[in-house]
């Protein structure tokens, strides 16, 4: 029975220590925790040998085996209290470091007769005989349980959970090992002289071994229910098998018959059976160990799926988030889940309904950010961490950082699970799968919200823009209008006078009243036509002024074309010469007369070959062509002048307008005659005929299409 004990404790902790390991390699809690359970497995064995060897003079090197184990399993409890549950092995402090290096010291004295020199045999029975040096161990002993202890009470104090109920489990086993056993196996036999005790080791290993069982399997410590579950199902499966069949071949069968050959048929065939129903048997308790160990269970998979169809199919960023809450909270069943985002550099909590985490989401955010993980349990960081702190005042248990490569996007806060479970291994790579996508998801949500939110300020400012414009132009309108009003009355005013003082002119000129000297003629001449310039400007502007008004008209009537250019350039010769210009004229000898407006087009003709004659250079050529085909007139005036600039082209029939080459040689231009040759000619039916090169000259004109001016009978 003894030995039975010892088997099944030592192969339950190299089970465990395995399980523990292989579920998390690189973690060093798990790792730690493997070589503990493996010295206590290694000491119970060197223990039992110890008591059951026999008893002669070298039995002293076991017990020196067995306190080197003993120290070993100490120091390994120590520094498994500090790491659990996941806290990191790394920056040893000096009194951590000092005091591994007093265990190599004490390990190294452990061998030597300075603690054990020798052992006294007393009817069979070997009692060992300690030199003072022990006390090197006891003080060693001393340490690191009193530290681990202190360690395991501070953590189990600061938490909550299921995490507490681990420490729990973990603490009583501890209390069996390293309270009771020092006790029995060491201070007992050295004050008494006895080895009676010992021989009760392995019901205390085997106590540790089945608590921490029971730890993994209901408050799922380690997180290694998948390999006990598994094991649990393939036991019974194996116990089914083995049991049905031997209650019938050692029950059934003998009941039945006693024939040897009988016995051998029959069993076959059970054996068949069997074979042909283990899947089925299998399954069964698949399904039996699962509603036990995973009654909380999701399907991974599927919550993949459907988190994946949300974040492609979805770009508004509400959506994203509520549709990720409300996936994630029916795996994990916890009590809330919330969103941080980082906008414009500042944290932002999304839809919370949580009181607590408002009133600390900015500190949580500002300790996030300093940490190096993506996934951060509250368990990881250690008692006195200022972010555990704030963890756990808000009720937090798990915190997800969306990253991409550019820049942190925000945080994913979970909180506890509703029935009180740790987030476990699963929970976590299902979060480290979702990472990534989700935080390109989220950006480019706030990405196409930035947009949305641009394209309505930029459209309240175009409105704004626009009223401005609006109003802007409604005044110039008003202005424009004030100051027609003015040209217009003015022009009026100006029209009397100038009449007056234009007939009066023409009166001397003629010698109406007397004779005028040559000298009085040529000013008399000059002052004539300066007031009748001023009478055609009053004539333009009036027209201006009709045309914004609404009053201009065009009164069409039979129009002799061929007389009225040639009667224009008749009359322009005399200043065409003056200017040094030779002007030529060329019109059909018979053209029938034309529906047009004679005195608008008049203006028009005239204006064209005025044009000509004053921007082009002495020597130059102007000609007048006016041409008639089946289908339409054209009139032309070609000069060699100055030309108009490309670049000013397009502006050049605007109103008041005049190229700048045009404002040099002739400043007392107004540029209205463009303006309203291009509106009679248009109001008409008609179309400018304009092309020019600068420096070259220009070719000004107009056509008319035959059938819209020619007078039906």
């Amino acid at each position: 029975m003894f030995t039975l004990l010892v088997v099944i404790a030592v192969l339950l902790l190299i089970g465990i220590s395995l399980g523990v390991y292989y579920r998390r390699r690189g973690n060093h809690t798990n790792l730690i925790f493997m070589f503990l359970t493996l010295s206590l497995a290694a000491w119970s064995f060197t223990n039992y040998l110890a008591i059951t060897i026999p008893q002669n003079s070298h039995t002293i090197y076991a017990i020196r085996t067995v306190l080197l184990f003993a120290l070993i399993q100490n120091t390994l409890f120590y520094f498994f209290a500090r790491t659990f549950p996941s806290t990191p092995f790394s920056g040893l402090p000096f009194k951590n470091r000092l005091l591994l290096a007093y265990s190599l010291f004490v390990a190294v004295l452990l061998e030597t007769p300075l603690v054990f020199y020798s052992i006294t045999l007393k009817h069979g029975k070997a009692n060992p005989n300690p030199k003072p040096f022990i006390a090197f161990f006891i003080l060693h002993a001393l340490i690191t349980i009193i530290a681990g202890f202190t360690q395991l009470i501070i953590k189990y104090r600061h938490s909550r959970g299921v995490a507490k109920r681990q420490l729990l489990f973990i603490l009583i086993s501890s209390v069996i090992l390293w309270l009771i056993v020092p006790i029995t196996n060491f201070a007992i036999t050295l004050s008494a002289q006895t080895t009676t005790f010992i021989k009760i080791s392995p019901f205390y290993t085997l106590a540790f071994g089945l608590f921490i069982t029971y730890a993994i399997v209901s408050q799922k410590l380690f997180d290694i229910r998948a390999a006990v579950a598994r094991s649990v199902a393939y036991v019974l499966l194996l116990a089914a098998v083995i049991g049905i069949y031997g209650l019938f071949i050692f029950g059934l069968v003998d009941s039945i018959t006693s024939d040897a050959h009988t016995r051998q048929i029959l069993s076959l065939l059970l054996g068949l059976v069997l074979a042909f129903k283990f899947h089925s048997f299998r399954l069964f308790f698949d399904r039996t160990t699962n509603r036990i160990f995973y009654r909380d269970s999701y399907d991974a998979q599927e919550t993949l799926d459907r988190l994946g169809s949300i974040m492609v199919a979805e770009i508004d960023l509400h959506k994203i988030l509520e549709g990720t809450r409300q996936t994630l909270s029916d795996a994990f069943k916890c009590g809330f889940i919330e969103f941080i985002l980082i906008e414009e550099g500042e944290p932002v909590l999304k839809v919370s309904s949580d009181k607590k985490l408002e009133a600390n989401f900015k500190a949580i955010s500002h300790h996030l950010r300093e940490q190096r993980k993506d996934i951060l349990e509250v368990e990881t960081a250690g008692a006195h961490n200022l972010l555990r702190q704030e963890f756990a005042a808000a009720d937090v248990a798990v915190s997800l950082r969306l990253k991409t490569q550019q820049q942190i996007v925000g945080f994913v806060l979970f909180g506890e699970k509703r029935s009180g479970d740790v987030y476990n291994s699963q929970d976590l790579k299902l979060l480290s799968i979702i990472a990534n996508e989700l935080s390109v998801a989220v950006q480019n949500a706030l990405r196409f919200e930035e947009i949305q939110q641009f394209n309505v300020t930029l459209q309240q400012k175009v409105d704004e823009a626009t009223k401005q414009l609006r109003r802007a132009n409604q005044k110039l309108k008003e202005l424009d209008q004030t100051k027609d009003e003015f040209i217009s009355m003015a022009s009026h005013q100006l029209r009397t006078p100038l009449t007056s003082i234009k007939g009066y002119l023409s009166m001397i000129l003629e010698g109406d009243v007397g004779a005028v000297k040559k000298d009085q003629r040529k000013m008399i001449k000059q002052a004539f036509d300066s007031a009748e310039q001023m009478v055609f400007l009053i004539a333009d502007l009036l027209n201006v002024s009709r045309l914004q008004s609404g009053k201009f008209v065009i009164e069409n009537k039979p129009t002799d074309l061929v007389k009225l250019i040639s009667s224009e350039v008749d009359r322009l010769t005399e200043t065409a010469n003056n200017h040094g210009v030779k002007l030529t004229c060329s019109v059909p000898e018979k053209l029938p007369p034309l529906n047009l407006d004679e005195n608008k087009l008049r203006q028009v003709i005239m204006n064209f070959i005025d044009n000509a004659i004053y921007y082009t250079p002495s020597g130059g050529s102007i000609g007048v062509k006016l041409e008639a085909t089946e289908h339409q007139i054209s009139y032309t005036v070609t000069d060699t002048g100055l030309g108009v600039p490309a670049s000013e082209q397009h502006h050049l029939f605007a109103k008041f307008y005049r190229a700048g080459n045009a404002r040099k040689m002739r400043p007392d231009g107004t540029g209205l005659g463009l303006f309203m040759a291009k509106k009679v000619i248009v109001a008409q039916g008609g179309a400018v005929i304009f092309k020019s090169t600068e420096g070259k000259g220009s070719t000004f004109g107009f056509s008319f299409p035959l059938k819209q001016v020619e007078i039906k009978s």
